[in-house]
Formats: C-alpha cells, sequence, structure tokens
C-alpha cells in the first residue's frame, strides 16, 4: 500500500526537512487555498506520531499540526471533532482550517504564544520551582474537575457498534493488529518485536526469551509476561468488550503537548487542541488513559528524553531461570508524583466511584485499565534500543514502567498498587 499524503510528509521530515517543508505548503495550499510562507517544521521530541509547527498565510500566523497513523486511509469514524468537546464543555482551542479525509488530516490553528503545558512541566522537572510547581497542579485539577463533570454529564449506556467505531482504538488495540486482515500479533506490536533482539544494560535477549520470562523488578515478583499482557490487552481491550462501561464525550488523546497553558493573574489554565481522536461513545475507561501515563509516568525523561537517560540512573537487567530481572532506581519525580496524585483524586477515584453508582463499573476494570497503561508506552514507539530514540537503560526502564501498569505484584506493593488502592471504590 502506498504511503497517504501525510505519512509520505511525515516520513520525508525525518530525513529531508526543507523538503518536506515544501510538500507541506504545497499541500496546504492545495488543501485551502491559502499561500504557506516561512514554513518550518518543528523538531519536538513528543511528536511521536505527528509534525506540527508554525507558518503565514493570508489568515495571519497560524500553528499547523496532524496525526498520522500506520493504515490511516482505512482508518474509521470521524475525526478532529473539536465542536463536540466544545458543546459538552470542555476548553479546547477551536481550528480555523482543519481537513478531516483519512490519509490528509490536518488542522490549522491561530498561533498562539502560550506554552503547552508538556514544556512547562518539563522545565520544572529539570528546575524544580515549588510556587511554579502548585500552580501547575491547580491548572490540572481544574481541568480534572472539568473533565470529571463533563463525563458524568455526557454518560450513556453504548452497544459494542458504537464503541467499535470510536478512532480512539486507533491508539490502543489496532496497534496489536494487521490493520488489513486483523491478524494478531500485527500492526506496531509484530514490527516493532516479534522476532527482534532486545538490548537491555547486561543482557541481550530475543524477544521470545524476553517477553515470556517472569518479571521481577526492583524485587518484586510480577503476576504476568510481557506476552501475556499483550494477550490479554488483544482480548479484553477488542473494541466491542469495551461498551460494558459506557460512553463518554471526550478527547480521548489528551497527553500534554496537545494542552495549552494558558497563564492568568490569579490561576492558570489548560486548554485542549489536536482532537484527533474524539468521540462522543469513548469507552469509559479509556478516555483518560493515555493522559494518565503519557503527562505523568513517561516522565522524567526516559520516554520522551530517552539521550538524557545513561548515567543519570543506575539501571541493570539479566535474565536466570526463566525470569527478567530489572534494577533501577529511576524515579518520575516529585511533580509528576503529586501530578498522578491530583490525577487519582479528582478525576479517577470520584469517576469510578460514579460508574458503580450507575451500575455500569465492570468486576475487572482495573485490568482494563492497566492493559490500557501497558499498551501506552510499548506501543507508542519502539522500546527497543538502537531501533529508534532508546538506549538500553532507557529500554529497560519503559519495559520496567509498563510491566508495572499492566500487572499487580504477587506480594508487596509498588507505585501503581498503592494508585489503584486509591482510587478503588468503596464496597
Amino acid at each position: 500500500m502506498s504511503l497517504s499524503r501525510t505519512a509520505e510528509i511525515r516520513a520525508v521530515a525525518a530525513r529531508d526537512p526543507a523538503r518536506a517543508e515544501t510538500m507541506l505548503a504545497a499541500f496546504l495550499g492545495e488543501t485551502f487555498g491559502i499561500t504557506a510562507t516561512g514554513l518550518r517544521i518543528n523538531h519536538d521530541q513528543y511528536s511521536l506520531n505527528s509534525l506540527n509547527g508554525f507558518f503565514s498565510c493570508e489568515k495571519g500566523a497560524c500553528f499547523f499540526k496532524f496525526h498520522q497513523e500506520e493504515g490511516e486511509e482505512e482508518m474509521r469514524g470521524e475525526y478532529y471533532r473539536a465542536d463536540i468537546l466544545a458543546r459538552a464543555g470542555l476548553p479546547v482551542d477551536q481550528p480555523i482550517l482543519s481537513s478531516t479525509l483519512p490519509g490528509e488530516q490536518i488542522l490549522v490553528y491561530r498561533r498562539r504564544e502560550d506554552p503547552r503545558f508538556s514544556d512547562v512541566l518539563r522545565a520544572l522537572d529539570l528546575a524544580p520551582d515549588a510556587a511554579a510547581s502548585t500552580r501547575a497542579l491547580g491548572a490540572e485539577r481544574e481541568l480534572n474537575s472539568r473533565l470529571l463533570t463533563v463525563a458524568k454529564a455526557s454518560l450513556h449506556q453504548i452497544t459494542p457498534e458504537d464503541s467499535a467505531a470510536e478512532p480512539i482504538h486507533r491508539l490502543f488495540s489496532e496497534r496489536l493488529i494487521d490493520p488489513s486482515t486483523g491478524h494478531y500479533p500485527g500492526g506496531r506490536l509484530a514490527s516493532f518485536y516479534t522476532d527482534k533482539a532486545f538490548a537491555l544494560p547486561g543482557v541481550t535477549a530475543s524477544w521470545d526469551e524476553l517477553s515470556e520470562a517472569r518479571p521481577v523488578i526492583n524485587g518484586l515478583d510480577y503476576s504476568s509476561t510481557i506476552a501475556g499482557l499483550f494477550r490479554a490487552a488483544h482480548h479484553r481491550l477488542a473494541p466491542e468488550h469495551l461498551a460494558d462501561a459506557g460512553g463518554i464525550v471526550a478527547h480521548g488523546d489528551a497527553h500534554n503537548a496537545n494542552i495549552w497553558y494558558e497563564r492568568g493573574e490569579a490561576a492558570d489554565h489548560l486548554a485542549f487542541f489536536d482532537p484527533a481522536f474524539a468521540g462522543e461513545n469513548v469507552p469509559s475507561l479509556l478516555a483518560e488513559v493515555k493522559s494518565t501515563f503519557h503527562n505523568i509516568l513517561a516522565h522524567p525523561l526516559w520516554l520522551y528524553d530517552s539521550d538524557m537517560v545513561p548515567g543519570r540512573w543506575q539501571v541493570s537487567a539479566r535474565l536466570a531461570d526463566g525470569c527478567l530481572y530489572i534494577d533501577s532506581d529511576w524515579g518520575p519525580g516529585r511533580l509528576r508524583e503529586d501530578l498522578l496524585m491530583a490525577k487519582a483524586e479528582s478525576f479517577w477515584k470520584p469517576w469510578l466511584a460514579h460508574l458503580a453508582a450507575q451500575g455500569l463499573l465492570p468486576a475487572d476494570w482495573e485490568r482494563v485499565i492497566r492493559l490500557a497503561l501497558f499498551l501506552c508506552p510499548t506501543l507508542v514507539m519502539n522500546l527497543r534500543a538502537g531501533a529508534g530514540r532508546h538506549s538500553p537503560e532507557s529500554s529497560a526502564i519503559g519495559l520496567a514502567q509498563a510491566i508495572l501498569c499492566g500487572a499487580a505484584p504477587v506480594s508487596g506493593e509498588d507505585r501503581m498498587t498503592r494508585f489503584f488502592d486509591l482510587i478503588r471504590p468503596e464496597p
């Protein structure tokens, strides 16, 4: 299959940005009837599956962004429905130009001077500032409160067909299968990992050895292998199986590189953009998974700034007696720990309690959330060292964090067991 137009531009941008900028200017002109000048593609560590940048045209200074997925020409559903979020009462920046055709999807916004929330938080990771962190946490809690209000107001029962029509599944289950045949394992799972070798600090292993070994992370035994978690996700996160907790209006991909940080006098506020996977029937347990992982557990540094990991933390790995041992002194840092607490207290805990009160909380809700969290790091980019951005050290940290999200320790506790204990509804 030939590449879609956006896929081709993104592929060219990786090796020849100047040519990609010329292609993009032509694309914008043909699509919107504008003359794009001074177009510049951003070199952005957060753009794992997207491209963004700036240009000027008859409408003034503009910012563009598009999200591109494998097999997007066959992608189901509608895209970039910012109006859904706005009507529901969520803060969202409306594009001034948009193309929603599969393979030619792009949004154009008026250029803002506001930073993205991702950039604000990264700066605070590297140079902590108590006052600035307090304001950022306040903005996060305010947004979570609005998300909760909209989720409660929009919650409704959905059919398996309603669920399957939502584009959010492109971020989860559809990355596990071949987009044309539905074969498992396929998609990113197959292209990233199947029959590939993993280089971790202290050991090199085949995918079969690594994925079928019982994980032991920082001395704790875990209940599922990596391969077992992928198999479980393929079954339980199948779109038709996620209608049991109802559907809501949601952005679906609200990582902080898709959020503007608006500074105010008394308080700061957040606003969405790039609603590529927004919907009205988003499965209620899936809606805030991406934001929970990518805004908190992917930091500091190991996912988006993996070149900064070696030498900063001690990481080791070994295979012995059918077990994969990973030990590390890595941690997400105080700010991200506080953000995890804020997400737990101001969204997840009251949301799960509401689902339970409405009779829409499945008995295996924790399993659903864990499996979705597990897919976030493993399928957003290739975790194998040398296959992309990752070093052996950041690869090991990424695998460890994926396992912590996906599986509970056999005994003892970790960051995620404490998180799930906090958000668990009262019996």
